[in-house]
């Protein structure tokens, strides 16, 4: 009798995804890559862990987008205890081909946050309150959840703990954690979005945390727009300081990589280009402050713009998505400070004139010591040098220097008016003294 040999059935595996934070557009490419890379392995379902406040209306919009649009099964879960799935993560949470939450976490209050912030036009106030509820509506009812509840949650703001949503079907179960909630699951019957149904088959299933790329995980730690305000101008400071001081390359290098830092976290976040007009504004302002005498007028000014513009800068009402006015006046006032009397020192710089080398005696005056006609001796800031001229100079007459060849110097006569010392005459020795 012959033996049959058959290798063992692979255990299933499910890719959870955690969105424990502000949802952004780099939520949405979470999301999406690990949907992606879910398909690919074969995965039996892609689990999404929600803990946040909250967040931007549009990618919210994108993330439920490509939750049913996934060819995975998706299984939406408020996590840990003590959690929340609020506003933005309520819509997220109802999207799943299964919704369930941990004990003491909560959901709702989603009215919409869009782009932009502040007072809305009333109109436009309800247009966007409707078609919020409406996509929330539809999606609830395509996932056989209570739609005029969740509804609710949209237009009214309406909140809910575990229990009420449990109880008012809004989600499906209650789980302690992750193994008892794919227990839960296993051999449960789910109606896919696009129509028909699945089995999800989690019996031993392996739980793999998907693994964020290296530019994702400093986007996310980074994504703070105050941080990344702060950055941005501590590493412009840096820049400045190298190109004022070439080869000093810490201030340099460090101001390279924390500019590129905080453009990175801005890049990702929707940007009103009326508050980085406003910032250039303020920059402009400081330098030209450094430039010419205003009293302060164009500081103040500047200060002023950049404090504007950084609050301005990040277009979105959601509070933990906005630079705050903290962070914006103390950043912008050090950096005002600091900007302009670096400035000054640079442009003071180069307005001095050469105070060493050849370069030094240009064009000062000294006194003709002897008659000098191709040669001769002149005094000079309380010196004796050796002079030639191309034209006859009367001793004691002033002369001027026209440059200097090592130790001797050519003269021209000096202008009338001219002094006749080289402006240094409290500092000279008797210049009839011969020199010794």
């Amino acid at each position: 009798m012959a033996a049959v040999w058959s290798a063992p059935a692979q255990a299933p595996r499910v890719l959870q995804v955690d969105v424990e934070h502000v949802i952004h557009p780099l939520t949405v490419e979470l999301v999406s890559a690990a949907i992606s890379q879910a398909e690919r392995e074969g995965a039996a379902a892609v689990l999404i862990r929600i803990n946040t406040p909250g967040g931007l209306l549009s990618a919210t919009q994108e993330v439920i987008q490509h939750i049913v649009a996934s060819p995975v099964p998706v299984i939406t879960y408020v996590a840990p205890s003590g959690g929340r799935a609020a506003s933005a993560g309520f819509m997220i949470l109802i999207a799943g081909d299964i919704a369930a939450m941990a004990p003491a976490t909560n959901t709702g209050a989603a009215h919409p946050v869009v782009l932009g912030g502040g007072e809305m036009d009333p109109v436009m106030k309800t247009k966007v309150e409707n078609d919020a509820a409406a996509a929330v509506r539809s999606v609830a009812t395509k996932r056989g959840r209570n739609a005029e509840l969740a509804q609710k949650a949209v237009i009214e703001s309406q909140s809910f703990t575990e229990e009420e949503a449990l109880k008012q079907n809004l989600i499906d179960l209650v789980a302690n954690d992750v193994p008892e909630l794919l227990k839960s699951l296993d051999g449960k019957n789910v109606r896919r979005f696009a129509g028909g149904e699945e089995t999800l088959q989690l019996a031993g299933a392996t739980v793999n945390l998907f693994e964020l790329s290296t530019r994702q995980r400093i986007l996310l730690s980074l994504i703070d727009p105050n941080l990344a305000f702060m950055f941005l101008v501590l590493g412009l400071v840096g820049i400045y300081v190298e190109f004022s001081n070439p080869g000093l390359i810490v201030p340099g290098v460090a101001g390279a990589i924390l500019a590129i830092l905080g453009l990175m976290a801005l890049s990702v976040l929707p940007i009103n280009w009326a508050g980085a007009a406003l910032i250039a504004v303020g920059l402009a302002c400081f330098v030209l402050e450094a430039m010419v005498v205003s009293h302060g007028v164009l500081a103040t000014g500047g200060a002023i713009a950049m404090v504007m513009g950084a609050v301005m800068l990040v277009d979105t009402g959601v509070p933990e998505l906005t630079i705050n006015w903290g962070t914006a006046v103390g950043v912008t006032l050090p950096f005002a400070l600091i900007s302009v009397f670096l400035l000054q020192l640079a442009i003071r710089s180069y307005r001095f004139k050469v105070a060493t080398g050849s370069e030094a005696l240009s064009g000062e005056t000294g006194v003709a010591k002897t008659a000098i006609h191709r040669t001769g001796r002149v005094f000079l800031h309380g010196e004796w040098w050796n002079a030639r001229s191309d034209q006859p100079i009367p001793a004691g007459s002033p002369v001027q220097v026209a440059r200097r060849d090592g130790l001797t110097l050519t003269v021209v006569p000096a202008r009338p008016g001219e002094d006749a010392l080289g402006g240094n005459s409290g500092a000279l020795a008797n210049p009839n003294q011969n020199p010794t």
